[in-house]
């Protein structure tokens, strides 16, 4: 991902390793196995840039590549209850991948609206994103606009406590 932090760095992010590196290479920090980093961490837990930069490269390939993620072997899917957002009601399905659960929630349209799950890196609280803004890149439609909000007990989001936010933009495939 680029620019992060300096207009001519970027992120490297790979399982096990994140870097920060500029634009033409060479290094300016990196971390070995960064999910590690995290232990201990609760919600009000600071993070460094390499944390950050970490977050991000995990959260966007997931974000990027759900819902195709899903149809690989290891996840079992199942329909769940719809939940029902001001006048809408999205059809929900829930998604196991080893100890993992998340639940996702569609519009008529069959695109994602919603995304449940819980922040493991920061003392697992359950968080509620919105996703919006649906966008075409290179034949892939997907939302541009994320907002992660944290989930209250009755599953409804807390929109007093904005956690993630996200807007993608000049999104293309290579």
């Amino acid at each position: 991902m680029t620019p992060f932090g300096e207009s001519n760095w970027r992120t490297a992010f790979e399982p096990g390793r994140i870097a920060i590196e500029t634009t033409s290479g060479e290094m300016v920090k990196e971390l070995r196995n960064p999910r590690r980093s995290f232990d201990g961490h609760v919600i009000d837990s600071p993070w460094n840039p390499l944390q950050r930069a970490y977050f991000n490269g995990y959260a966007l390939w997931t974000y990027l590549t759900t819902p195709f993620l899903i149809a690989l072997p290891g996840f079992e899917v199942t329909e769940i209850e719809p939940w029902r957002e001001g006048s809408e009601t999205w059809r929900g399905l829930r998604v196991r991948s080893h100890c993992e659960l998340q639940d996702f929630y569609f519009g008529d349209d069959r695109l994602v609206r919603r995304h449940d799950y819980h922040v493991d890196i920061a003392g697992g609280f359950a968080a509620a994103q919105y996703l919006s803004a649906h966008i075409t890149a290179d034949g892939i439609v997907l939302p541009s606009r994320r907002r992660a909000y944290m989930r209250n007990e009755d599953l409804s989001a807390d929109h007093s406590r904005l956690m993630v936010a996200i807007d993608l933009s000049n999104v293309r495939f290579s």
